[in-house]
């Protein structure tokens, strides 16, 4: 079986290591590295690792503060994986979340990453909500970046190859999940996504996609490469669009910005009136 580099960063992920690292090395895929960077943990991070690496067997890396997109480049530069994986050591992978993976890549060469479902958590491990879908979802380069379709990472297994072709990630762009989809697929690979749940996502206040300025500033340094495709300008309306969803609860005057930046013509008119009320009568 093609060897599987799981390549996890971490940041402050004290509370969630143990039961992280249990559920990676219950895997029932026999072939498997993982390697683990730290980002400029300030908790007590490294040192739960160093200990943790007397029952695991395990790469730690360290680092300064570089943001999950350097900490990923770090790890990938000592992967030697067909696939990769790059879950988040605040969640838990399910036992066939590799292999699940694994098997669909083998089955379609072709194929440059392929995601899968989720279930949330809330921060002590409870269910929230699993997504569910019948069918498996395909996307190319035209329909991801005109919808701004994010496969996220704790649900998706890359080749390596295609993550070689896009040139692994941008540093600069704080958030891996929606660059590496887009970068993959703008090498022309399919991107396939299983009605299959791999992976218990949780959901806490320090997660990078609740803050939705530090998320919209990455997904709009995202797409601006690909500025001159037929699709942009609408995926950037639906990432504003995103954005908005969020400002309209916690910052109505940034939600009013967002909405006049938004082109009226990707709303009707009782959509548009509808979330104007929100941002002034709430």
């Amino acid at each position: 079986m093609p060897l599987v580099s799981i390549v996890a960063p971490c940041y402050n992920a004290e509370s969630y290591l143990q039961a992280a690292l249990d559920s990676i090395f219950a895997q029932d895929y026999p072939n498997f590295e993982v390697i683990i960077v730290d980002d400029g943990s300030s908790d007590r991070s490294v040192d739960m690792l160093r200990a943790l690496q007397s029952r695991y067997d395990f790469t730690l890396l360290t680092q300064q503060n570089q943001g999950v997109s350097g900490a990923l480049n770090t790890g990938l530069k000592h992967a030697r994986g067909v696939y990769v994986a790059t879950p988040d050591l605040d969640d838990i992978m399910l036992p066939h979340s590799v292999s699940v993976r694994a098997a669909y890549l083998d089955a379609h060469p072709q194929v440059g990453c392929v995601g899968a479902l989720i279930t949330y958590i809330d921060r002590d491990g409870h269910d929230i909500k699993t997504q569910k879908r019948s069918r498996i979802r395909t996307f190319d380069f035209a329909e991801i970046l005109h919808d701004a379709v994010v496969i996220g990472a704790p649900a998706c297994l890359y080749r390596m190859e295609a993550m070689r072709a896009a040139g692994f990630y941008d540093p600069d762009i704080k958030v891996q999940d929606f660059q590496m989809t887009l970068r993959i697929a703008a090498q022309g690979y399919p991107i396939h996504e299983l009605p299959v749940c791999v992976t218990r996502y949780r959901r806490h206040p320090d997660n990078l996609s609740r803050k939705f300025e530090v998320l919209l500033e990455a997904d709009l340094k995202t797409i601006e490469p690909y500025r001159d495709c037929p699709g942009y300008a609408h995926g950037r309306s639906v990432l504003l669009h995103k954005a908005l969803k969020y400002a309209v609860v916690s910052d109505k005057p940034r939600a009013w910005r967002l909405l006049r930046e938004i082109p009226l013509s990707h709303y009707n008119r009782t959509t548009f009136r509808r979330i104007r009320r929100l941002i002034f009568h709430r």
